[in-house]
């Protein structure tokens, strides 16, 4: 009788060993790919201005009073799209990934004014799809609209199966579109993946991503970026449906990727009622000096879906007092130049690190074609408008000029939770552009700062307990040679990288404005796509 006990408890004990290892392995966070439309207009002054006045359009400023048409910095020019599924069975359909709105919605058949390249979502051919019954406060006699920066979308509410490289939501409401704005959407992309809050979806419908974590389909409820720049080599280009993409970084659904960052996650708790990912500015700095933020609200947006960084007018004009040669760029409302001799050491902290921004990505090149003058990454948003105390929206909001020098986490709560959603940044690894031995200028302490190491599994007490959002080991392939990255050795694949694979992990190239790094396409893909998780770091 011992004996069959013993039998079976060895069985018993093999049985939850693989129920274990199947819910570790569905656990796992999602490593995706995505790419850029490489953008044919000049990154020129009227480029980042038209860039800048769809950004003020979004949140709700004046734009500027420049007459002169503007063209570029299109939707499409965000941080990048990704294929999903729509229907029964599935039509595949390009959405740009976007935390600064909260809509999905795509082309329909019945679109109006889309161009030959974009693609339509036939929902004649889905067996699944639904008519909504919903309605929301921006219908009108049956169409809802959707407002951003660079132009409206209108169409339908509807409801159907929508799949996100295994992640599956039965009955997601969409807007599919049948009328939008001339330009609002560029080349083969479908439509908008929205990424931050239900309360400010004009679809009034819960986002994908936050019914994936209301049901429980993400272990851990986080969302995380890393924005590559963009590499001129040779080879880094596909061409898909006529129209020419560049890498555009790794998208981690469920997690966070170890190998793309180093040290800690260092979480802060966003502000007010979940709409913007939002957090409050607490310092910034240029050329070793403190800059007065001024009077207004430093409520600041972190969107993947902007390209600089804005803010109010008298904390940009005082940015820009404390670099010797600035002045306004005439002509161009809001813009400030400085010296292209220059280089400008410019951090900014949300209430902990001090985070250091690349002086390459502060400079968006000469004002003019053999100007010694260049365009600062800083640009004024309110124009002088003053944002009503408690009002919710942001004074600044904090793009891929700062993005692109941090890895980014946006970690969310169900609905039915009473915690607060939360932004993470954590340093670059070398591996994804990072510099070796670099770290961030300043730290501060915060009350609501929670700093998680990439092997931690514990929050400090004074933010109560924190699940771990990271992978503990994963095995990257890009070439014969194989590099392992674990949880003590967080984000430094590089440290090892194994004979022959050092020319794959980065190349730096030397420009007029300083040294720039980047991640070539065949590394951007061996560090998503090629990931494979071995073991997945345990829950606090």
């Amino acid at each position: 009788m011992t004996r069959i006990f013993s039998s079976l408890s060895t069985f018993s004990l093999i049985q939850l060993l693989l129920i274990s290892t199947i819910s570790e392995v569905t656990a796992d966070p999602l490593h995706i790919p995505v790419n850029r439309r490489r953008n044919s207009a000049p990154r020129d002054v009227h480029y980042y201005a038209a860039a800048a006045d769809r950004i003020r359009a979004k949140y709700g400023f004046p734009a500027s009073g420049s007459s002169r048409k503007r063209h570029g910095a299109s939707n499409s020019a965000r941080f990048g799209k990704r294929a999903i599924s729509i229907g029964t069975p599935g039509q595949s359909m390009s959405v740009v990934l976007d935390t600064g709105s909260s809509d999905l919605w795509v082309t329909g058949s019945s679109c109006k004014n889309c161009d030959g390249q974009t693609p339509l979502f036939d929902s004649t051919k889905s067996s699944s799809f639904k008519s909504s019954s919903l309605s929301s406060s921006s219908n009108n006699a049956g169409q809802t609209t959707i407002q951003y920066g660079s132009g409206a979308v209108a169409g339908t509410l509807a409801q159907d199966t929508v799949e996100f490289d295994g992640f599956t939501v039965q009955g997601q409401t969409f807007l599919l579109a049948d009328d939008l704005t001339d330009g609002l959407l560029d080349g083969p992309v479908s439509g908008i993946m929205g990424l931050a809050f239900q309360s400010i979806a004009s679809t009034e419908s819960t986002p994908f991503w936050q019914a994936l974590v209301n049901a429980g389909d993400l272990s851990i409820p986080e969302m995380s970026f890393w924005l590559a720049r963009e590499s001129n080599e040779t080879g880094s280009t596909t061409t898909v449906d006529g129209d020419t993409e560049v890498p555009g970084g790794v998208f981690t659904l469920g997690g966070s990727n170890t190998s793309l960052f180093s040290g800690d996650i260092e979480f802060l708790d966003t502000q007010g009622t979940p709409s913007f990912w939002l957090l409050n500015m607490n310092s910034l700095t240029v050329q070793s000096q403190s800059v007065s933020l001024g009077s207004s609200s430093q409520l600041s947006a972190i969107d993947t879906g902007t390209t600089l960084i804005g803010g109010p007018s008298d904390a940009v004009q005082n940015f820009y007092a404390s670099i010797p040669g600035s002045s306004t760029v005439q002509g161009e409302q809001g813009f400030f130049s400085f010296p292209c001799s220059t280089s400008l050491n410019t951090t900014i902290s949300f209430g902990g690190t001090a985070w250091p921004i690349s002086s390459a990505d502060m400079n968006l090149g000469q004002v003019s074609k053999g100007s010694s003058d260049c365009l600062g990454g800083i640009f004024d948003l309110s124009l002088g408008s003053n944002i009503p105390e408690n009002s919710g929206n942001p004074s600044w909001v904090v793009g891929d000029v700062f993005l692109k020098n941090v890895y980014t986490v946006f970690r969310g709560i169900a609905s039915s939770s009473s915690g607060t959603p939360a932004v993470g940044f954590a340093q670059l690894s070398t591996t994804a552009g990072g510099k070796a031995g670099s770290s961030a200028a300043l730290t501060t302490t915060s009350a609501t700062s929670t700093i998680i190491s990439g092997s931690s599994t514990t929050a400090s007490a004074t933010s109560g307990a924190h699940h771990s959002a990271s992978i503990s080991s994963i095995s990257i392939s890009p070439s014969p040679s194989t590099s392992t990255v674990t949880g003590n050795t967080t984000g430094n694949a590089d440290s090892n990288p194994g004979s022959g694979s050092s020319s794959i992990l980065s190349r730096s190239e030397t420009t007029a404005y300083g040294e720039t790094t980047y991640t070539p396409a065949s590394r951007i893909r061996a560090l998503a796509s090629s990931a494979t998780v071995l073991d997945a770091a345990p829950e606090a």
